[in-house]
């Protein structure tokens, strides 16, 4: 029997005032997770969207990317590859640099996770201002797969992060804007 109740996934999304720091409205995904409905219609949402297109694996940026690329690649049957923090994977690996708003960090990808041709998408729960995914895009590239797409459950869209990534195809389930 098919769930006729429509599922608000924003309104699943807690909003945290001034935290990390002041000024900033934090998007708080751990009360979506608490609702197994919300959940199961975000990676439903996901799957309707690529089903059918040329997708080979699915790479999760973490931390947060992780939990929802690993239900989509276990939904559309296809490996999930982790993009990590700097220093936690254990095999070789291949890091891109990106900047912070303070500095710079990196994320880092086994070498043997992505082979030349892999149409990889790529996966997190937010995007901002697009240097996390950016540097995962190019990480991808770096070892010869192209890029089949990003998603993401949330777009602050006022950072304008999609604009910058336009030749990836961002896709994004629900906005946040002016709050």
């Amino acid at each position: 029997m098919a769930d006729s109740k429509v599922i608000n996934i924003k309104g699943t999304i807690r909003t945290i005032p001034n935290w990390p720091k002041p000024g900033i409205m934090f998007r708080d995904i751990t009360t979506l997770l608490l609702n197994p409905a919300a959940f199961q219609e975000v990676i439903r949402q996901f799957r309707q969207h690529y089903q059918g297109k040329t997708i080979t694996k699915i790479a999760g940026i973490e931390s947060r990317g992780f939990i929802f690329g690993a239900a989509l690649a276990y939904e559309l049957k296809l490996p999930f590859v982790l993009l990590r923090k700097k220093g936690k994977l254990p095999a070789e690996t291949e890091a891109q640099e990106y900047q912070l708003e303070y500095g710079t960090d990196k994320i880092e990808v086994h070498k043997d996770a992505i082979q030349k041709g892999d149409q990889v998408l790529i996966i997190d729960d937010l995007i901002a201002t697009g240097g996390t995914a950016q540097a995962a895009c190019q990480l991808v590239e770096k070892l010869g797969g192209t890029i089949a797409g990003i998603a993401f459950v949330i777009s602050l869209s006022d950072l304008k992060g999609e604009e910058k990534l336009q030749q990836y195809a961002p896709f994004h389930l629900i906005e946040f804007e002016g709050e």
